[in-house]
């Protein structure tokens, strides 16, 4: 009976370790998603000789948004992993 309590306390603890483990990763590989601006709002009325903005302007809007994310992500330096 002993022995049981003492397998189930040794899973227990590896699960919570293991568990510990999982959460300081996720942590860390975790960055900042950027945040998409809508498209910028004119100063006139909606409906006042504005042209309509179509999904394809919208669309090139959003890649080029995603793009220049991308980039400013990929020019940060990586942190390097402390070593012990």
């Amino acid at each position: 009976m002993v022995k049981g309590l003492f397998g189930i306390a040794s899973l227990l603890l590896a699960l919570a370790i293991v568990g510990l483990l999982i959460k300081q990763q996720l942590g860390a590989n975790r960055l900042a998603t950027p945040v998409l601006t809508p498209p910028a709002a004119t100063a006139s009325a909606p409906g006042a000789d504005a042209p309509p903005v179509t999904v394809r302007q919208q669309a090139v809007q959003t890649q080029q948004q995603y793009k220049q994310a991308l980039e400013a992500a990929m020019a940060q330096p990586r942190a390097e992993p402390e070593q012990k």
